[in-house]
C-alpha cells in the first residue's frame, strides 16, 4: 500500500523535525513570537511537535511600544491558552537605558531598534537557539538563510559563511557566546501558510481580515492611522476597507485595500495578487539591502 503525504503535510513534517532537532541540540532554545501569522503557525507546529506535553521552551516577544493593540491582545490570549512561558523584551526600556536612540523625523520607526533589544534579551536569558517564522519567499535576504543560521558572539550574521545542510543534517556546534537563529518554515510560501491555517483552523488576529479602518495614505503606502504617525502635508487621511498581510509596527506596516474577510477569500486574493507580501512594508523601502543590513546586525 502506498503512503501519500500532501505537500502541506510534508512541509509540516519537515518543520516539526527541525523544531525537535533544535530541542535535542541546544540547551536553552526559544521561539521568537511577533504575533504575526508565521510565528503563530510556528507556535502551532511546536505544540504538535511535543503534544501532549506543553511546548518545552518560552516564547519571546520584542515589544516596540508601537504594536497593534490587536496583536498584543492575541499574544496574551494565546500564551494563556497554551500555558507557555512568555518573555517580553521592551524597546522602550532599551531607549530609557540609553542602549538605543529613538529615531526622529517624519518616517521615524522603532523597527531597527528591536535588534539591540532582541540581542540583550537573548543574552539575559542565555538563549542559544532562537526559532523564527521567517520564510525564504518573503524577501531576498531571507532567501539566503539556512535552516540553522549561525550568529557570532556579537549576534551578527555572515551570509557568506554558512554551513552546508546536505540531507537535512544540521550542525549546531558553536563557541561560548554564539547562538543560532533557526527557521523551521523556511521552505513554506505565503500560500502554504494560508492553506495550512485553513486546514488546521488556526486562530489569527483580526488584522488579517478585512475591516473598516481610518488610514493614512503616504508615498503609495496605506498606513493605519495612530498616535505614532506624524502628520505630513501630503498625507491623505480616509477610512478604507483594508486588511494586513504582515503584522509589524503601526508606523511601518502597510495595509492593502481588500474585502477578504474569510480565509477562503484571503487565499483567493493571495493567489491572484502581484504584490509581494512585504511589498507594503515601509521599513523595507529604505534601501535595496535594508533587510540584509538589519539581519547582519542581528535582526530577526
Amino acid at each position: 500500500m502506498q503512503y501519500y503525504l500532501s505537500h502541506l503535510r510534508e512541509l509540516e513534517a519537515e518543520a516539526i523535525f527541525v523544531i525537535r532537532e533544535v530541542v535535542s541540540q541546544f540547551e536553552k532554545p526559544a521561539l521568537l513570537f511577533s504575533g504575526g501569522k508565521d510565528s503563530i503557525v510556528l507556535t502551532h507546529l511546536a505544540k504538535k511537535a511535543f503534544f501532549p506535553a506543553k511546548i518545552p521552551f518560552p516564547l519571546i516577544h520584542i515589544d516596540t511600544g508601537h504594536n497593534f493593540p490587536e496583536t498584543l491582545a492575541f499574544r496574551d490570549q494565546l500564551v494563556e491558552r497554551l500555558g507557555t512561558q512568555l518573555i517580553v523584551g521592551s524597546v522602550q526600556e532599551s531607549i530609557d537605558k540609553g542602549r538605543v536612540q529613538e529615531e526622529v523625523g517624519a518616517n521615524a520607526s522603532r523597527n531597527a531598534l528591536q535588534t539591540i533589544t532582541l540581542l540583550d534579551t537573548l543574552e539575559d536569558h542565555k538563549i542559544d537557539a532562537a526559532m523564527g517564522g521567517a520564510r525564504r519567499d518573503e524577501e531576498k535576504a531571507r532567501a539566503k538563510e539556512r535552516f540553522f543560521s549561525h550568529r557570532d558572539e556579537f549576534g551578527q550574521w555572515d551570509p557568506k559563511n554558512q554551513r552546508p545542510e546536505l540531507w537535512n543534517l544540521f550542525n549546531g556546534r558553536k563557541h561560548h557566546g554564539e547562538h543560532f537563529r533557526v527557521f523551521p518554515i523556511s521552505n513554506w510560501t505565503e500560500m502554504d501558510v494560508w492553506q495550512y491555517i485553513q486546514n488546521e483552523n488556526i486562530a489569527l488576529p483580526s488584522l488579517y481580515f478585512s475591516h473598516q479602518r481610518e488610514c493614512v495614505l503616504r508615498d503609495g503606502v496605506i498606513l493605519a492611522n495612530s498616535e505614532f504617525i506624524k502628520p505630513q502635508p501630503k498625507d491623505v487621511v480616509k477610512t478604507l476597507s483594508v486588511r494586513f498581510r504582515t503584522c509589524g509596527d503601526l508606523p511601518i506596516t502597510g495595509a492593502v485595500e481588500s474585502d477578504a474577510d474569510t480565509l477562503e477569500k484571503i487565499i483567493m486574493e493571495v493567489a491572484t495578487t502581484r504584490t509581494t507580501e512585504r511589498g507594503t512594508r515601509a521599513d523595507d523601502k529604505r534601501g535595496e539591502t535594508a533587510m540584509e543590513d538589519r539581519k547582519k546586525a542581528g535582526y530577526f
